[in-house]
This record gives structure tokens, sequence and C-alpha cells, in this order.
């Protein structure tokens, strides 16, 4: 990171001037950012970071030549990739930010406290915009998009090509292969208990035994754990409780 003496030097790119103002002016009311630079063009913008580093990029999306998305994939192919925030009107964009690895997706009009969140994000990803962005789930519903927390998944239903997400608050369906979830949150503390199913250990209310059968409890659903992967996942349960 290349935080100056007094927070943190952040790069704010927008083509309209208003919310270039007004982006720049709440930033700089954050107490954790220490410089505000700011560009009316992606390709300014990368010109500009041959020449400073920055420890975060504020972006819009739509922006004549070069947008946001096509400067975003430039930025990843940095030596050491800045960590990007979206900032835009437009929602449909928001699978693809976050295919891009991007900290946040932020909605404008911009209030305060929704900033303020993203400047906590990127001062917590420690510089890895990917650690970040996978915290966040962008899910799709009626045509809009929305973001679950990880945390809140309980456990994840392989439905073909597709995985099912489950929270307290209902499910959601994303399109990628439950294998692909497995290895991406294993780090997160999910595991397999079934060809079919993936659990986080922070749910499993209780781990049940029966005629050689093994059950978990998790968000109140008794799920069944395939012989293959009983022993795995009480040996995990027991590494965890020791």
């Amino acid at each position: 990171m290349s935080q100056t003496a007094t927070g943190l030097r952040v790069l704010v790119v927008d083509d309209e001037r208003p919310a270039l103002d007004e982006l720049s002016w709440l930033l700089a009311r954050d107490a954790r950012v220490g410089e505000v630079l700011t560009c009316d063009s992606a390709t300014e913008a990368l010109r500009l970071l041959r020449e400073h580093e920055v420890d975060a990029v504020f972006l819009d999306v739509s922006m004549p030549g070069l947008t946001g998305l096509e400067m975003a994939q430039v930025l990843a192919r940095f030596k050491i990739p800045p960590p990007v925030v979206f900032v835009t009107a437009h929602e449909q964009h928001a699978v693809e930010a976050f295919e891009l690895r991007a900290v946040d997706y932020v909605l404008k009009p911009v209030r305060e406290e929704r900033l303020a969140e993203a400047v906590r994000r990127v001062v917590e990803g420690g510089g890895s915009a990917a650690a970040a962005a996978r915290e966040q789930i962008p899910v799709e519903r009626a045509g809009v998009t929305r973001f679950i927390s990880r945390a809140d998944i309980s456990h994840v239903e392989a439905q073909g090509d597709y995985a099912r997400l489950h929270t307290a608050a209902g499910s959601h369906l994303v399109r990628t292969p439950l294998s692909t979830l497995e290895a991406e949150w294993a780090g997160a503390g999910f595991v397999r208990i079934h060809r079919s199913l993936l659990v986080s250990v922070a749910h499993i209310d209780q781990v049940r035994m029966e005629g050689g059968r093994c059950t978990v409890v998790v968000a109140g659903r008794d799920l069944a754990v395939s012989r293959r992967h009983t022993r795995e996942l009480r040996d995990l349960l027991t590494r965890r409780t020791s």
C-alpha cells in the first residue's frame, strides 16, 4: 500500500464533473483518506497511475472512450493491482464488476455512510481486491442484482451447472458450479458433505450419527452426509473444537 503519512491516497475517475467533485469531497471528509486525486477519463487515469501509486481507485462505469470496466481489466494486469471500487448509477454491471475482483460496487446517488463502508473494505482488504470481493456475492432476482454476505450463507446446493445459495432470508441461484465454490470458499469454512451439498461449518448446529448414517443440522434443516465425507467432516469438527 502507498498510504501517505495522513492516510490513503485514492484516485477518483468520473467523466461527469458534478459527480467527480461530490465523490472527491465525500472521500476527503473520511479520516482514513489522506489524499484524493481526480481524473475525468480512464485514459487520463492510466497516465496518472504511471506516475503515482494509489491505495484504491473509485471508478465510474459508463464513460466515453475507455469504460470503467475496461479500465479495471487493464488494472488487473498491473504487477500490484490497486483495489477498485465501482461508483455508478447502473445496477446491471455488478456481476461483471465482481468478476473483475472489485472491492465494492456503490450505487449513485452516493450516501456518505455507504462510501465509508467501501473505504473500510479497502482498508481491511490490505490491498487485496480479490479477498474483499469474495465477501459479497452478487445474486440476481427479477432482473435486479443484489448482494449477500458470504457469512450469511448456511449451505449451497448443486443444481447442474448452477448452485443455490441458502440463507435465513431465502435462497439464490448463481451461475457457478458447486465444485468451483468448494475450491474458492474452502478457506472461509465451507466443506463438502455430499456430491451435491456444501455447508458452512459455522452454521452447523448439530451432527447426528444414527444407524451408521451421519446427518448435520444446518439452519434447522437435516442434511445427509455421504459415507465418503463423514470421516473428513468429523475430523474437521474435532480439530476445530480441540
